[in-house]
């Protein structure tokens, strides 16, 4: 069963608040809840939803998260690298390749380390909510050279190892594909970088 995926903008950055909606029956799971509760509980209505599912631990993704836990009354999920040091309480860990139901569909759980240590990707099918793993032209931001070269290799196995047709919905701004990132990912992997390289970088 393929889920409907809703995005919200909210907080003043903005930021992508994700609906991941099972289309038979009603049920959703709410992703990185930044900012806005009213509004992204006025936008769940009264259908079921059945969790919180987080990409990664930073406030402006973790916003609201306590505000709609409380009035939902769902279980958070979070990869375990993220909920500690980003002191986050969650009710089930995020492990690589996990399979969350969701109603009649499920999405698949994918570690990809860099722009946090505990960074997950969110796989529906042709559709995968990436949190700020990847964006289109670039990678997430990275706090350290070490941070980049993990990411870099994260990405190299997995994102980019998916059809060029596949959707990549980031944390902020629009949505951009596989296909539309993998040529230039692969000429910034050859190209020659300063070795203090990291921060907000690009592929161009």
């Amino acid at each position: 069963m393929n889920l409907e995926l809703q995005c919200l903008e909210v907080g003043p950055w903005p930021m992508n608040c994700y609906l991941l909606q099972c289309p038979t029956t009603g049920q959703l799971a709410i992703v990185d809840p930044g900012a806005d509760a009213d509004r992204i509980l006025e936008a769940i209505g009264g259908t079921g939803a059945c969790c919180i599912l987080l990409t990664h631990g930073h406030p402006d993704h973790v916003g609201a998260l306590e505000a709609v836990r409380q009035a939902a009354g769902v279980p958070v999920g979070i990869h375990p690298a993220d909920a500690g040091p980003f002191g986050l309480e969650a009710d089930f860990p995020l492990m690589d390749g996990m399979k969350v139901e969701i109603g009649q569909g499920r999405v698949t759980v994918i570690h990809v380390p860099g722009h946090t240590p505990g960074s997950v990707c969110l796989r529906l099918n042709r559709q995968v909510v990436v949190g700020d793993a990847i964006f289109p032209g670039g990678p997430g931001h990275t706090v350290s050279p070490q941070a980049l070269a993990q990411s870099l290799v994260s990405l190299g196995q997995t994102v980019f190892t998916w059809p060029a047709e596949i959707e990549l919905y980031p944390g902020h701004g629009g949505f951009t594909t596989v296909g539309s990132e993998r040529d230039a990912f692969e000429r910034f992997l050859a190209a020659d970088h300063p070795l203090d390289l990291c921060g907000d970088v690009s592929w161009r």
